[in-house]
C-alpha cells in the first residue's frame, strides 16, 4: 500500500468518524426530550452498533457520547467522562461479537447492559436513587436503541455484501 493511498484511508476514516460524532450529537439534541427521563430511550446509543461494522468508530463513538451529555446532559464531569467511557465500552463489546463471529442480533445486549448498568453507577449516586432502581430504568430504556443498532447493521451489513459483490 502506497503512502498516498495510506493517507486518503486515514482520511477517509476521519472524515467518516467526524460524520458520525456528529450523527450521534444530533440524534441526542433531537430525542432529548425522552433521553433523559425516568426511561432513558436513548436512540443514539444505538449507533453504538456501527463499530461492529467499523471498528475505528470505537473512540469516536466515546467522545460522541461526552459530546452530548456536555451539551445536554447537565450532569457534570462525571456524566460526561463517564458516559464517554461507557461509549468506548459498548463499542468495544460490539466490536467483540464481530470478531468472534457472533450475529449482529447479539448487539442488543451490550447496548442495552453496559449502559444501563454503567451509567447507573453515577447517576444513581448523583440524583439519590438506588442502583437497583435506577439500573433497572436504565436497562428497560436501552433495550429499543439495542434493537434498533442490530436491526441497523442487519440492513448495512446486507448492503455492504451485496456492493462487495457487485464491485467484483
Amino acid at each position: 500500500m502506497t503512502t498516498q493511498s495510506t493517507q486518503s484511508n486515514a482520511i477517509r476514516k476521519l472524515t467518516f468518524s467526524a460524520m458520525v460524532i456528529a450523527l450521534y450529537v444530533v440524534t441526542m439534541g433531537l430525542t432529548q426530550s425522552f433521553s433523559f427521563g425516568a426511561y432513558q430511550i436513548r436512540i443514539a446509543t444505538s449507533i453504538y452498533a456501527l463499530a461492529y461494522l467499523f471498528p475505528f468508530l470505537i473512540v469516536p463513538l466515546g467522545v460522541a457520547n461526552l459530546l452530548s451529555n456536555l451539551f445536554f446532559g447537565g450532569l457534570g464531569i462525571f456524566d460526561m467522562v463517564g458516559g464517554g467511557l461507557v461509549g468506548i465500552a459498548t463499542a468495544s463489546v460490539v466490536y467483540l461479537l464481530k470478531k468472534y463471529h457472533c450475529g449482529p442480533i447479539w448487539i442488543i445486549l451490550p447496548i442495552t447492559f453496559i449502559p444501563g448498568l454503567g451509567v447507573a453507577t453515577w447517576l444513581s449516586y448523583l440524583l439519590n436513587i438506588p442502583y437497583g432502581a435506577m439500573a433497572t430504568s436504565l436497562c428497560i430504556g436501552q433495550v429499543v436503541p439495542g434493537i434498533v443498532g442490530a436491526a441497523l447493521v442487519m440492513v448495512l451489513e446486507k448492503r455492504i455484501n451485496h456492493e462487495v459483490a457487485y464491485e467484483r
